[in-house]
């Protein structure tokens, strides 16, 4: 047995196996049961093993201190937080060092900074354990912080944790996410002692040598728990003779009832210094002596076995004796120990903590206490806790005192939204929305707006909350201007949306306003005049990316990169999304995290970086899932990719998947994008009608809310394609038309290259010669780098190759569709240069001979067939490198293949004078499994 480990040794070695995987260790029981003392013992075999052990056993008193835990928890990491980020640092100097800072802490940066400690303390490369002791008694801010930290928190680290159960075996959930966490888990449920071992347990605890008869009868009424066996003993001990066999044990109904007998015992200044011990956090001695009580006081309790006096502090023996002592002091009594410790305690959340506990009657003084110490755990991070604080202050407060009372009513319920209770919030708002009225009113009614927003409601609530806030104040107040600010961003069609978002300008302008949220009502203004369709005045987005600073307003962040992925700069949106992204990371903001992924999923996706864009939807999608929000946008992007990629099925049941989800929320935005999704996917597919009726709807969606510019969606080429390949030349000309007004008011890359392949295919469809069509076709590409919008570049050369082939031109044909299905190999485009392939095979006859490449081009095949590198080819041919792979990328056009793994077959099927260098190849113009960039 090791140290104090009794009956346990099993239970050890399982536990210290899980431990060394690594994974995550839960230990269950009630109370008294000795998951305490296995714990302890599992932490000493670690650091005597040289882990990195991190440990914290938080106690009743200390739920009410937020970060106590995580501080104890975290402390011996102190020296890392000068590495970490900014805001990480901050805020940890804040809940560790307990600094003072200006600022507000997150405590979604709390979160962050201890996985950052984690994985800071996980690279050093020993064995790292955290170990938590009584897990129920975390205070909330730090059962959040590490909650957070422990799920994301990267593979290798072991947890430790106990957790009472009472009379349940095991609990169904558990604590701090561990049954959800990236590592396995090992519940082990401690049970009851047998005589044995309570008999050594006994021996070395209580020095007690007991008949075998009493033993055993000591272990039945205990039911095989230390404690309670521990505290039996005692009294029989306590009795002026053993009992008779036949003699009842002086057992009572409960363990508090058994130790308050034992306190009853107690000399009246001992009872007294006991009871303040157990009520405060801490028990340090020197608050104790500040209120009378000298260790000497102490000697009766510690001979009883209750507590240990230490050199600085009081120790109970176990958490269920403090807890015991505090549920044993009358309610008046305990007021007045409360008031003795307010006056005495130096911490200031121990001080406050007391006089919210002793205070039952307005008091203005405690109130204003209890308000400060709100606001300064809300700048460290602890919203939850402040909200508390906040309610116990306007508690408080006197009845006459209505602005302090609903000003502090109101920090309380935005406290709520900060820490994530969106229906607690929600319900505070409301409350102080119907008792209040004036500003107060309308800061309740903004706050529901954005709870609502936030939260993803139905029907308008955000819009219709907002506009009440508006009503409640004065049209001319910087508060107006706040609530426009957020109106601009809950409205979604542009006239409206533009019109709250130029009168935020104006309110908002000038000394004494939010530069924050007029940065971001510029961006609305710039966003909506495009989207309602105006010309762009970029002078309104230079201004207010001068003015948001180093931190952008969530109301407007992502909109500078929406408008540069709608101009097709994908360089600068995946910058601007990228330094966001950073920042929100750093701050532990997961849901910014999981809206600029998706925001960068889509950049990617336009800019042929399938791949990338893959992995940003999956991060997306993941994130979003640990949210537990709605994934309409990422399954959406999701879909998208699978219907590029050739899987039109998955694709297909995406979309009417979102189509009857904006049907079941009337929801347009959700309508817009699964109704292109659908009609891309039935054009793929070969179903031109069905595609051209889609188009047909979210044509008129755009147009019935008003938007002349839908700058996330261009659409209209598919259109035109799906109604020539339909038949229906009447429609594709005025879905031309419309096109060319989209290009003529906003030129961009997709609209030129959009316009140029459309002109083509309608001319020849309507019978006209296609010669000059096809030259502005070129020309478009050729002004379009192969960077950006690869899909669309490669779908001008497909729609080039049609043209050819149905003016019966075809070795241009041959050509143009050879180098089509080549780009689209190399993006993975499967369902585009399967098309190019069918196009191909129309044409007929065999592909071209060696004879049809000039004299260079066909050394250079010669000699790439042969294996020779690039260097050594320009090197035997006295020329560049660089002219190697621009005659090598002529070679694969005209013979239609991708890669120089072909040349040898292609050549040998031409018939021309390298057959003999053929040998087995990947099939011509099979994709290449590499999606570009």
């Amino acid at each position: 047995m090791r140290g104090t480990l009794v009956g346990r040794d099993g239970v050890f070695d399982q536990a210290w196996r899980a431990l060394r995987e690594p994974g995550s260790v839960l230990l269950e029981g009630p109370a008294g049961i000795g998951k305490t003392t296995l714990l302890r013992e599992l932490v000493t075999e670690a650091t005597r093993a040289g882990w990195s052990v991190l440990t914290c056993a938080p106690t009743e008193c200390e739920t009410e201190l937020p970060f106590a835990a995580l501080a104890d928890l975290l402390r011996p990491l102190a020296d890392l937080v000068v590495e970490l980020p900014r805001p990480q640092r901050v805020a940890a100097e804040m809940v560790l060092l307990t600094r003072d800072s200006d600022e507000t802490v997150d405590e979604r940066v709390v979160g962050a900074a201890t996985r950052s400690l984690l994985e800071a303390v996980l690279a050093a490369g020993r064995p790292v354990l955290v170990a938590v002791d009584d897990s129920p008694w975390l205070d909330r801010p730090s059962e959040r912080a590490l909650r957070f930290a422990l799920r994301r928190v990267a593979p290798g680290l072991s947890t430790l944790v106990s957790c009472r159960t009472d009379n349940t075996p095991t609990m169904r959930i558990a604590p701090l996410g561990l049954d959800s966490g990236p590592g396995r888990l090992t519940r082990l449920p401690l049970a009851p002692l047998g005589v044995g071992a309570l008999h050594h347990l006994l021996r070395e605890r209580v020095g007690a040598t007991l008949s075998r008869s009493l033993l055993a009868r000591i272990a039945r009424e205990a039911a095989g728990n230390p404690l309670v066996a521990i505290e039996v003993t005692r009294a029989v001990q306590r009795l002026p003779q053993p009992p008779e066999p036949a003699q009842d044990l002086p057992v009572a109904s409960s363990m508090h009832q058994l130790l308050g007998e034992v306190l009853a015992r107690l000399p009246a200044r001992c009872r007294d210094a006991v009871r303040l011990a157990a009520l405060l956090g801490v028990p340090l001695l020197r608050d104790l002596a500040a209120t009378g009580i000298s260790p000497a006081a102490f000697d009766a309790a510690e001979e009883a076995g209750l507590l240990v006096v230490g050199a600085v502090r009081v120790e109970f023996a176990h958490p269920v004796y403090a807890a015991a002592v505090r549920a044993g002091i009358p309610p008046g009594v305990r007021r007045g120990l409360h008031r003795r410790l307010a006056e005495v305690v130096t911490d200031p959340d121990e001080r406050v903590r007391h006089l919210a506990l002793c205070t039952t009657t307005a008091d203005p003084v405690v109130a204003d206490a209890l308000a400060a110490a709100a606001a300064r755990q809300h700048a460290r991070g602890a919203p939850e806790a402040a909200a508390n604080l906040y309610e116990s202050a306007a508690r408080l407060t006197p009845a006459d005192d209505v602005a302090s009372r609903g000003q502090r009513l109101l920090a309380a319920a935005r406290c709520r939204f900060g820490c994530g209770d969106h229906p607690g919030a929600r319900v505070a708002a409301e409350a102080v929305a119907a008792e209040f009225g004036g500003d107060v009113r309308a800061e309740a009614l903004l706050l529901r707006a954005v709870v609502a927003w936030s939260a993803d409601e139905s029907g308008g609530t955000a819009v219709e909350a907002a506009g009440r806030a508006l009503a409640a104040t004065r049209p001319d107040s910087p508060l107006a201007g706040r609530i426009h600010a957020h109106l601009a961003l809950f409205v979604d069609l542009p006239d409206p949306a533009r019109a709250h978002a130029e009168a935020a300008i104006a309110l908002l302008t000038g000394p004494g306003g939010d530069r924050t949220l007029l940065a971001a009502a510029l961006l609305h203004l710039f966003f909506n005049e495009v989207r309602a369709g105006e010309p762009p005045r970029i002078e309104l987005l230079d201004r207010a990316l001068e003015m948001e600073g180093p931190e952008p307003s969530w109301l407007a962040g992502t909109i500078p990169a929406i408008w540069w992925k709608s101009i097709d700069d994908p360089a600068q949106a995946r910058r601007r999304l990228g330094s966001l992204l950073d920042l929100a990371a750093a701050r532990g903001d997961e849901p910014s995290q999981y809206d600029l992924l998706k925001h960068l999923g889509e950049t990617e996706l336009l800019a042929g970086r399938w791949s990338t864009a893959e992995r940003h939807i999956a991060a997306a999608r993941e994130l979003g899932e640990l949210l537990g929000t709605e994934a309409t946008a990422e399954i959406w992007l999701a879909g998208l990719l699978d219907a590029l990629r050739g899987r039109l099925d998955v694709a297909q049941r995406v979309a009417e998947a979102g189509l009857r989800l904006a049907e079941q929320l009337d929801d347009d935005w959700c309508r817009r994008i699964h109704l292109q999704l659908a009609a891309f996917v039935a054009l793929c597919a070969g179903r031109t009608a069905d595609a051209a009726a889609g188009y047909g709807r979210l044509a008129a969606t755009v147009d019935r809310m008003g938007l002349a510019e839908p700058l996330a969606q261009r659409f209209e080429t598919d259109w035109i394609e799906a109604c020539v390949g339909a038949g229906d030349l009447v429609t594709a000309r005025d879905a031309l038309a419309r096109l060319a007004e989209r290009h003529r008011r906003l030129p961009r890359p997709w609209t030129l290259l959009g316009l140029a392949r459309s002109r083509a295919l309608l001319d020849s469809a309507s019978g006209v010669d296609p010669s000059a069509a096809l030259d502005d076709l070129a020309a478009a590409r050729a002004a379009v780098p192969p960077e950006v919008l690869p899909l669309d570049r490669a779908r001008c050369l497909l729609v080039e190759g049609m043209v050819h082939r149905r003016s019966r031109r075809k070795r241009p044909a041959r050509e143009a569709l050879a180098a089509a299905a080549v780009e689209f190999d190399a993006l993975g485009a499967t369902v585009f240069a399967e098309r190019a392939r069918a196009e191909a095979a129309r044409l007929g006859g065999r592909p071209p001979a060696p004879s049809d490449l000039t004299a260079t081009e066909e050394r250079v095949a010669r000699l790439a067939a042969q294996g020779r590198t690039s260097r050594a080819i320009a090197d035997e041919l006295f020329v560049s490198p660089k002219t190697v792979e621009t005659n090598l990328s002529r070679v694969y056009r005209k013979l239609g293949i991708s890669r120089r793994a072909e040349l040898g077959a292609a050549l040998a099927r031409a018939g021309g004078p390298d057959e003999r260098l053929h040998r087995p190849a990947a099939t011509v113009g099979a994709p290449t499994g590499t999606a570009k960039g």
